[in-house]
């Protein structure tokens, strides 16, 4: 076992995907259009409840339209989860805005509590928006977080990258605020080898956004524009392979569960494992943890790829980055030392039981070790 690669959290086909894609090119339809985009659009639809879904190239671009539709600009303030993945945050810096970042609590997740206290305190203009991460395929306090939105007047943006298919009080992550999005990067629960997804409640907000994402051409005979627009769209093909990973997309997540119910079973003694709060299911995109004595993280990283594991720390925090050296933050230090003890696992739902022994028993003997 030792000799064969344990990823991350690599691509799972399901079987349908060359199928669909020889009829994508049997159709000739190769161009962000055709049969395949409305399909997959569908079983977003269907899966997720969402009123209104587009198709596009990426997350961080449903993230960007979203905060475009919203008339987001230089000189507003958006507020976002500062435990995250920078393509969360990027777009905001894209509309030229201001970032707020609002650390996490022990849900790992946007801490609701920060966030009231921050906007208590705010003496300047209410931010806009916020952008909040449900991390890690957990839910993060949502309803809590989508009432002070409410009370404040503040549009909420789920980054739901990292969440297909998990859910609060039965609702899907994803539906609560105003937009929300998916990821199929490569390394997500379903890949399209690159794409994402743009959700929202307003029939009137997604037709601007897929007005945006097709360059704003105007419903001419010509090429005319009175705005300028973004080359966002979603392939036919990728959406092909987005429809036979949606047909297995329950399967996917019953696995990582059960992988994370291993990996628990086997280390809980030494680490604590990311919460799933009260009235959630996770999808358990990738298993996480904390160790329970200090560990050198990076020195663990390098010692398990001896071993063909991979694995990788947590989500440096967005207030640590240096691109981000002066930006405003609310933060209590339980993101910085989540990072500095933390560790994502191999979480593939192609994994065998035994490779995630194999996996638990490498990481207990490197942490004695150290």
């Amino acid at each position: 076992m030792k000799n064969r690669k344990i990823f991350l959290s690599p691509p799972h086909m399901s079987g349908k995907e060359l199928e669909y894609i020889q009829r994508v090119f049997e159709s000739n339809y190769i161009a962000p259009l055709g049969e395949y985009v409305d399909k997959f659009e569908e079983s977003i639809r269907k899966r997720t409840g969402a009123k209104h879904v587009l198709a596009l190239n990426s997350g961080t671009s449903a993230i960007h339209l979203a905060l475009r539709v919203l008339g987001i600009q230089p000189g507003d303030y958006v507020l976002a989860s500062s435990f995250t993945f920078i393509g969360s945050v990027a777009p905001i810096l894209y509309q030229g805005a201001t970032p707020i970042f609002i650390d996490s609590d022990s849900s790992w997740n946007l801490s609701p509590k920060l966030l009231e206290e921050f906007l208590k305190n705010w003496k300047k203009e209410t931010p806009k928006a916020l952008i909040v991460t449900h991390l890690y395929g957990q839910m993060a306090q949502i309803d809590k977080i989508l009432e002070i939105c409410n009370r404040y007047g503040i549009t909420l943006i789920e980054d739901s990258a990292e969440s297909l298919g998990a859910s609060f009080k039965g609702q899907e992550s994803g539906t609560f605020g105003e937009f929300g999005i998916y990821s199929f990067n490569g390394n997500k629960i379903l890949t399209t080898s690159g794409g994402g997804i743009l959700v929202g409640k307003s029939e009137k907000d997604i037709a601007k956004a897929r007005f945006l994402s097709t360059q704003a051409k105007e419903n001419f005979l010509h090429y005319e524009h009175v705005e300028f627009g973004y080359n966002y769209r979603l392939s036919n093909v990728l959406a092909s392979i987005g429809v036979a990973q949606m047909e297995v997309l329950q399967e996917r997540i019953d696995r990582r569960r059960a992988i994370f119910k291993r990996y628990f079973q086997n280390l809980h003694d030494i680490a604590d494992f990311m919460p799933e709060i009260e009235n959630s299911i996770g999808n358990r995109w990738l298993t996480t943890l904390t160790f329970r004595k200090n560990v050198d993280i990076e020195k663990t990283i390098h010692k398990l790829q001896q071993f063909n594991i991979e694995t990788r720390p947590l989500w440096k925090p967005m207030h640590l980055q240096p691109l981000f050296r002066d930006a405003i933050s609310y933060v209590d230090g339980t993101s910085e030392k989540l990072f500095s003890n933390g560790l994502c696992l191999p979480s593939g739902t192609a994994m065998s039981d035994d490779e995630v022994d194999f996996v638990s028993e490498q990481i207990r003997k490197v942490v004695d070790d150290i």
